[in-house]
């Protein structure tokens, strides 16, 4: 099998019509305030950025824009434990390719546990033999990756790296590569350099300059980790100081 050619989602377009409030969250946000338009790499995009940088909104709204529920699952489900999603979905224009996708999901880190629990309310299948809060939180995540992927999808994930380990990390990104090979798409928020390393993929950063595409390492994530990693000692040395000291 081969990835795919040209996306299921070739890009989104902010349409800054009623309602959009410059001023006002989220619109004020960098990454959103200057977005016209945003590209989708047929396989893997990244977005990538600070705590607070509003790649989370952005990826929300993108997941919400094209029909999933703001707290994650398939387009099916429907549930909401509070609604908080920004209103930025409503702006946006989907740029479908002239493939549609057969499966699709959209994983939130922060709110995988209401799914789980709605799952297991109205006995969805297909999430394995064993209940995902039976599970850690990293298995009941991979649980989700290897049973309810099934591939020909396209798959929003925010942040997936929250409940895996640097191996099972390792282990994501093999399963990520047969997905993508099953024709899948990937649109992923993360922090992890390890995910970032996927190869031929697009990175966006969020920055207080916008949002803009860069190499991976020219991501502020690998550059602080690998200058932490090279010299531990002096990072720690600097961190820990005590500011009394001579």
């Amino acid at each position: 099998m081969t990835g795919l050619v040209r996306p299921y989602w070739i890009e989104a377009r902010f349409e800054r019509g009623e309602g959009w409030n410059p001023s006002a969250y989220p619109f004020d946000l960098p990454v959103v305030r200057g977005l016209d338009t945003l590209p989708f790499h047929p396989r893997v995009t990244f977005l990538v950025g600070e705590n607070g940088s509003g790649k989370s909104t952005l990826i929300e709204a993108l997941a919400v824009a094209w029909g999933f529920n703001a707290e994650g699952g398939s387009t099916s489900v429907n549930f909401s434990t509070r609604a908080s999603h920004s209103p930025l979905s409503r702006h946006i224009r989907k740029v479908r390719g002239h493939l549609r996708p057969i499966d699709g999901y959209f994983l939130r880190a922060e709110s995988f546990f209401n799914v789980a629990s709605y799952i297991e309310e109205v006995g969805v299948s297909g999430y394995g033999q064993v209940p995902l809060h039976e599970q850690s939180h990293g298995e009941a995540f991979f649980a989700l990756f290897d049973n309810r992927f099934r591939g020909d999808g396209l798959y929003i994930l925010d942040e997936p790296e929250a409940a895996l380990s640097p191996s099972r990390q390792l282990s994501f990104l093999a399963r990520l590569h047969e997905l993508v090979q099953a024709r899948s798409q990937f649109i992923i928020a993360t922090h992890s350099p390890i995910l970032l390393g996927y190869p031929d993929a697009w990175i966006y950063q969020a920055s207080e300059r916008g949002l803009e595409r860069v190499d991976y390492e020219d991501t502020e994530h690998f550059q602080v980790t690998r200058n932490f990693l090279n010299r531990r000692q002096t990072f720690l040395d600097v961190l820990l100081s005590d500011d009394d000291e001579a």
